[in-house]
């Protein structure tokens, strides 16, 4: 995945919509797509004379915004220091710390005027200060000290920003002009369908003001990017420099906001991805009446119910996720949320791979009370959660380190710890603190440690290893190689083939998977 910088990345758009507009006064400033305005290009008999007059309407409202970033970097030290080749390469740094040099460097995006007196819609990440240092030899910092708006006619205007959300990736500013200036409104994507034509226009590689075509090639589409991961996915070419600008249908209708585009080889390859209307709008009204938007936070970490999860629990799949860890004190906790439950709805709503839990609680309001439908134990029970306010993106970020561990072989041995490597594939030991220490994971912690993995085996296939530790088979703790024998055999008993485990490496953030049993050996 990568944002639509012009310097960095590029993005996408998509989508069909209705507009919401009310009848203007004599006086007032008409939209560039208000309704009567716009004749949509596609002919009764379905074919596409142009979108040459739609695209003359829509462009005057379509900017490039630039920003001006001062970039401290922190020069490796010089290792002349102190001999006679110390002055000859003073370049490198002075000393054993080095010192700090500042440069410029700019960024491009897009961006829409929405209002005749010069708001302006884009992303987030347009104006925020950048990573200008990749090569690893020194330490940047950036920070934003201009931003440009140019509009088609080349008129440049200094912006300010009147507010920006990380959590939906969406800012807005303002210039001042003179003059009414042209401006465009948002539309209702709800009603886009895939196969929707859409227009995307925007600013890539900085060369100015350039259109694409293309259709809706899916809706609600997850990327893993954020409580809002509901995207509208499309093949319009998108590349470097398009991110923040609108994505229209074919009634000049902005639907989206292009955003991201997926790019291994760092181009556009026909996938991009745009914010649908019906989240960036609410969002944007919020800004502009100069509020903070703020998103409803349970408290939990969640995976979705995969193939192999959902047979580990006996249930269909494609409905709920799993709680892989609620967080102490929040929201989730207070209401009795526990590791293990299946979320399936919210306020009523199901949890579905369109409507992630993560949507249907951001889009509630802070301090709502909703009911809250798990299944636990094979049994539907409802809790009442009260909403907290979403933390700042970047304290809800973790990572860790995996490491590994020795043990001894004891394959031929009919033992217990030998019934469940025949079972699942993996030999298991106890975690001790001594094995905890070696394993990179707390002291305190219990559970049975991998010692070995089968490459025939489903674990194997998982990508489980050699120091993984296993916290819990569905849904009960294992502390000793008994406990996962008896875990097994309950799922024998229940007819099914597939164990739930809890399983985390290092430090890293415990996560649900199934594995299969694996088939009896032939005698």
């Amino acid at each position: 995945m990568r944002y639509a910088y012009a310097v960095t990345a590029a993005l996408l758009i998509g989508g069909a919509t209705a507009t919401m507009v009310t009848q203007q006064p004599v006086d007032a400033q008409v939209a560039q797509n208000a309704p009567g305005t716009i004749h949509a290009p596609i002919s009764k008999n379905g074919t596409i004379p142009g979108f040459a007059d739609l695209v003359e309407k829509l462009q005057p409202a379509v900017v490039n915004i630039s920003t001006t970033q001062r970039v401290k970097i922190q020069t490796p030290a010089n290792p002349f220091a102190g001999t006679p080749f110390a002055d000859l390469f003073g370049g490198l740094g002075s000393g054993d710390t080095g010192r700090p040099i500042t440069r410029e460097a700019q960024s491009l995006g897009s961006g829409f005027i929405v209002s005749p007196d010069g708001f302006v819609v884009t992303n987030n990440h347009v104006i925020s200060a950048g990573d200008p240092d990749k090569s690893g030899s020194a330490t940047a910092s950036a920070v934003v000290e201009s931003i440009t708006v140019t509009l088609p006619d080349h008129g440049e205007y200094k912006a300010r920003i009147v507010g920006r959300d990380s959590a939906s990736d969406l800012a807005l500013l303002k210039i001042e002009s003179a003059k009414p200036l042209p401006f465009v409104q948002f539309g209702d994507s709800t009603r886009t369908r895939v196969g929707d034509w859409v227009l995307a226009i925007g600013n890539p590689f900085g060369f100015g003001g350039s259109v694409t075509a293309g259709i809706v090639s899916a809706m609600h589409r997850g990327v893993g990017s954020g409580p809002y991961n509901r995207y509208i996915q499309t093949d319009a070419a998108i590349n470097q420099g398009n991110s923040g600008g609108p994505m229209f249908d074919v009634n000049g209708n902005v639907i989206g906001i292009n955003t991201a585009i997926w790019a291994p080889n760092g181009g556009n390859i026909g996938i991009g991805f745009a914010i649908p209307a019906e989240i960036a709008k609410p969002v944007v009204d919020t800004l502009r009446a100069g509020k903070k938007v703020r998103h409803g936070y349970l408290g939990v970490a969640i995976q979705l119910l995969t193939d192999d999860i959902a047979a580990g629990l006996g249930l269909p799949k494609d409905h709920g996720e799993i709680v892989v860890r609620v967080e102490p004190g929040g929201p989730g906790f207070k209401a009795g949320l526990r590791q293990g439950d299946v979320l399936v709805k919210v306020n009523n709503i199901d949890v579905t791979p369109d409507n992630t839990l993560s949507y249907l609680v951001a889009s509630q309001p802070v301090g709502a009370k909703v009911p809250i439908e798990v299944i636990r134990n094979g049994k539907h029970i409802t809790l009442s959660a009260v909403l907290a306010e979403r933390p700042p993106e970047d304290q809800l970020a973790t990572n860790g380190v995996p490491e590994n561990d020795d043990s001894d072989d004891d394959s031929n041995q009919n033992t217990p710890r030998n019934s469940a490597r025949t079972a699942l594939g993996i030999t298991l030991e106890p975690v001790t603190p001594e094995v905890a220490n070696r394993l990179n994971i707390p002291q305190n912690s219990h559970g049975l440690w991998i010692s070995n993995v089968d490459p025939s085996s489903d674990a194997a296939e998982k990508g489980l290893r050699r120091g993984d530790v296993i916290l819990s088979m569905n849904e009960h703790p294992v502390t000793s190689i008994g406990d996962a024998v008896a875990a097994i055999n309950a799922t024998k008993a229940a007819g099914r083939n597939t164990v739930l485990i809890l399983v985390q490496r290092g430090n890293n953030p415990a996560l649900f998977t199934g594995l299969k049993l694996m088939p009896p050996a032939k005698k």
